[in-house]
């Protein structure tokens, strides 16, 4: 088994190529099946979670050919269910990445294939990753992958989601949710291949925390963007939470309450990752991770200020 020599750095090209050919199209696909897998083959987005995967892989010396499949395989995880996420039946979005949404432009029956057939080539190379790793390891990240895949974890929070009408509108409802969605897939990124790799245990433990407050932060951010900003700005359809009465952490407590605890969990997030980089350098990259949440947020928060500016004048 050959471990990562380098950084675990990758070109964008690079991973648009491994997130593309990762998903073999054999040649007799019905042609609206086979449309439907490029179209979301062509549109990967930013590809941040397999380039923290290989990071972290890199780290850990995680062999090459197994960290290469858990990124894309997580990638596609991620992918398929924004796919459903994205469904009239749930958010009824119109836009994805700057591009239609795969029901708006080849219908939801051929979007649920689309996004079926991306879990199963997901497990299928999770398994390869797998395979690669010590058998106490290979338990280990399949339960892990179940926790957050499954009813405990993104399963649950997507189910509470769609039910939110009927729950309380709360901080501690929408961040309940968050855990069950977005810090679930987070936690996958940064902890699995650790735990696949051998990590101490305390560096794990260390990771889950981060994993929570970054989830937790990135789920606040899309939830300002949603009422702050246009589908032009954010690349997807906006507007949708309140719309369908969909849990936004910005319409429960208000824009300046959830910069305030956007901050704080910002603060928790940057005293465990001085612990974690205090007993593990080789993690520094997280550091960066960090500032471009921080930009996103700024960003953000400047179009909050510039409309309660509007509306005082």
């Amino acid at each position: 088994m050959k471990p990562y020599s380098g950084q675990g750095e990758q070109s964008a090209v690079q991973l648009q190529d491994m997130f593309r050919v990762s998903m073999p199209l054999p040649g007799q696909l019905e042609q609206h099946f086979q449309a439907a897998l490029c179209h979301v083959l062509q549109n990967p987005g930013s590809l941040v979670r397999p380039r923290m995967v290989l990071q972290v892989a890199a780290t850990y010396a995680l062999e090459e050919t197994a960290a290469n499949h858990l990124a894309i395989a997580l990638e596609y995880f991620h992918t398929a269910s924004l796919i459903f996420d994205d469904l009239p039946c749930m958010d009824n979005a119109t836009h994805r990445r700057g591009a239609p949404c795969t029901h708006v432009a080849f219908g939801e029956t051929t979007a649920i294939l689309t996004a079926l057939a991306l879990i199963n080539r997901a497990y299928a190379l999770t398994w390869k990753a797998l395979a690669a790793c010590p058998q106490q390891r290979q338990s280990l990240g399949m339960e892990y992958l179940e926790r957050r895949l499954g009813v405990e974890g993104l399963l649950n929070g997507q189910s509470l989601d769609l039910h939110y009408s009927a729950l309380p509108h709360t901080r501690a409802t929408t961040e309940r949710i968050a855990m069950g969605k977005t810090v679930s897939l987070i936690r996958l990124t940064l902890v699995l291949p650790a735990l696949l790799a051998g990590a101490p245990l305390r560096e794990v433990q260390l990771l889950e925390r981060i994993s929570t407050c970054w989830g937790l932060s990135y789920q606040m951010v899309d939830d300002l963007k949603d009422v702050l900003q246009s589908a032009d700005e954010t690349g997807k359809t906006a507007a949708r939470d309140v719309l369908l009465d969909r849990p936004n952490v910005a319409a429960a407590i208000g824009v300046e309450g959830a910069v305030e605890r956007l901050t704080r969990l910002m603060r928790v997030g940057d005293t465990t990752l001085r612990r974690l980089l205090a007993r593990n350098p080789g993690l520094e990259f997280l550091g960066r991770l960090r500032q471009d949440l921080q930009g996103e947020l700024s960003r953000v928060t400047a179009n909050a200020a510039e409309l309660s500016a509007s509306a005082m004048a």
